[in-house]
């Protein structure tokens, strides 16, 4: 408050000398006028100056009486008006800088509340439940209690938002929401962490079935149908159940392994169930890898590989797209379909994508410092999708490693699109303005909408190997490989066809006039310095036989 009187003070002497040289210059006027008026009665009375005739006009003459009087009038009342004006004006640009500042506050608390929260259902979004589970954990620890996590899962919720639209399907998560808030204690945090995947915190319980109970009153709040649009909607629920400390001791542990019951309570009766290590399909090896996966992230035990891409119609190299490789060293070779899933169930994906994108825009700068215009292609999860940090994170590595972004290719898969097609549009369009090049990945398997698809500023569509690998026995994988390089050129994308295993598929897809090709024909995915002289090697064939095969 003394901060505030202060700097109105301040203004108020600013502007009042301001608008007290307005007085000063009236004041200086009136005498002027005075004095020319003294001359010419002077000059009227005795045809002349002198000093004698000016002090008879001053002694004589009432109206320079009142006239000396003006600059006295002129000099108080602009001294009075300068006050009230200053004081009036400090005070309006005082009220006004609080009017700004109370708006700076508004929108700062409005962005710091965006963040923490989910736009649509006004929940807490992930980052602000993995904060609050983090506390819990602490105070369960230090109390000697339990806690438990719940994974409720909206089931059906594509088959609505296909149906219906966004509008309507942001209704129904509203609706659960409600619900859920209103059936949890009131020490229970509720949170929407996914698309369709809300969770709830039971923080520091002694009950060792606190879980389980809750998961049961929350299957009776959502058992009553939901209204939308004049019409009666079940939704389909399924939960899965941690405790902590039994199923782990931190929150990407306790978050991966409650989606591991998640998973297992869709093909339960119950629809819920309570993680057990049993659900592990590689117990207790499982168990281990997502602690561990972290640290190979840190101590550099992962490994990018890269496959060839080839273009059908000249047979040269058109670029390779990085592939990550984990060879563990005590359970070796570790498969990617067994890895990025578990990475991402947690926030662990986002240092794995960090890593593989610094390695591969460094990489690609390299090639291009050698005069080879590789495009590389670099995959990026569905999580990586709905982080709106994502486009920021990569002009900083672009930054840092010198690349054209023209020179990468970013892959999404049609999942990762459909899980929250909006927030995936406009990560997608950020990056499509910065210059990068996009790709939609293992098309075909993923059911996406062809209005997102029309939407989305691709370059690149690519037909899945299940698709690819039997074109010559399946009549049905041939029409579907041809009707979809011939929609992707109507849309005015290039087609990139994997799986490319042999001669007679290579050729076909030639026929078809399919542009891209990947596939063990020509390489399998291999260690950077194997490229390489794959590369050279390549380069050589093509020189000696310029066919294509």
């Amino acid at each position: 408050m003394e901060f505030a009187k202060n700097l109105l003070s301040d203004n108020v002497k600013v502007l009042k000398s301001q608008v007290s040289k307005t007085a000063y210059q009236g004041v200086a006027i009136a005498m002027a006028s005075i004095i020319v008026a003294t001359l010419g009665v002077c000059f009227y009375q005795t045809s002349g100056i002198s000093l004698e005739g000016l002090a008879k006009a001053q002694s004589e003459n009432y109206g320079l009486w009142m006239l000396d009087s003006i600059p006295f009038i002129f000099g108080f009342w602009g001294q009075y008006s300068s006050s009230i004006i200053a004081y009036q004006a400090g005070a309006m640009v005082f009220d006004q800088t609080q009017e700004l500042r109370s708006r700076a506050e508004i929108m700062e608390k409005q962005a710091n509340y965006s963040a923490t929260h989910d736009i649509a259902t006004d929940l807490p979004n992930r980052a602000l439940f993995y904060d609050r589970v983090e506390q819990a954990i602490l105070s369960a620890n230090n109390q000697n209690k339990m806690l438990s996590i719940l994974l409720v899962e909206f089931a059906n919720f594509k088959e609505v938002y296909d149906t219906l639209g966004r509008n309507s399907s942001d209704l129904i998560l509203k609706q659960i929401a409600t619900r859920l808030q209103n059936v949890v204690l009131g020490t229970d945090s509720v949170a929407r962490i996914d698309g369709n995947i809300f969770s709830l915190l039971v923080p520091a319980t002694d009950k060792e079935n606190a879980g389980l109970l809750l998961a049961k009153n929350v299957q009776l709040a959502l058992d009553p149908s939901f209204k939308v649009e004049r019409l009666n909607l079940a939704i389909h629920n399924n939960i899965g159940i941690v405790n902590f400390p039994e199923h782990g001791e931190d929150v990407d542990t306790l978050v991966q392994k409650a989606g591991v019951a998640l998973f297992m309570a869709a093909k339960s009766h119950e629809g819920y169930e309570v993680y057990t290590p049993s659900f592990d399909d590689h117990s207790p090896r499982r168990l281990t890898l997502m602690s561990e996966l972290r640290q190979a992230i840190e101590r550099e035990q992962l490994h990018l590989y890269y496959q060839p891409k080839i273009s059908l119609k000249s047979g040269q190299l058109y670029g390779a797209e990085a592939l990550v490789r984990w060879h563990h060293p005590r359970h070796g070779f570790i498969s990617p379909d067994e890895f990025i899933p578990m990475a991402e169930r947690t926030r662990v994906i986002k240092h794995l994508t960090l890593w593989a994108l610094k390695k591969t825009f460094r990489q690609c700068a390299d090639w291009h410092n050698q005069g080879l215009s590789l495009i590389v292609s670099v995959n990026l999860s569905t999580r990586d999708l709905h982080d709106p940090e994502l486009p920021d994170i990569i002009a900083g590595i672009a930054a840092s490693t010198g690349i054209n972004p023209g020179w990468m290719m970013l892959e999404i898969t049609e999942s990762s699109i459909m899980t929250d097609p909006e927030r995936s549009l406009d990560i997608i369009q950020r990056l499509h303005e910065m210059g990068y090049q996009l790709s939609i990945d293992d098309f075909g398997t993923g059911y996406s909408s062809l209005a997102y698809l029309k939407k989305m500023p691709l370059t690149e569509l690519k037909i899945d190997k299940s698709f690819v690998s039997d074109v010559l026995q399946s009549e049905n994988d041939a029409v579907i490989v041809k009707a979809t390089i011939n929609l992707a050129h109507n849309l005015g994308l290039k087609v990139t066809a994997e799986g490319v295993e042999s001669k007679q598929i290579f050729d076909l897809l030639n026929s078809y006039d399919c542009d891209i090709a990947q596939g063990y024909f020509f390489s399998k995915p291999i260690s950077i310095d194997a490229f390489n002289l794959w590369m050279q090697n390549h380069a050589a064939a093509n020189r000696q036989n310029p066919d294509p095969s």
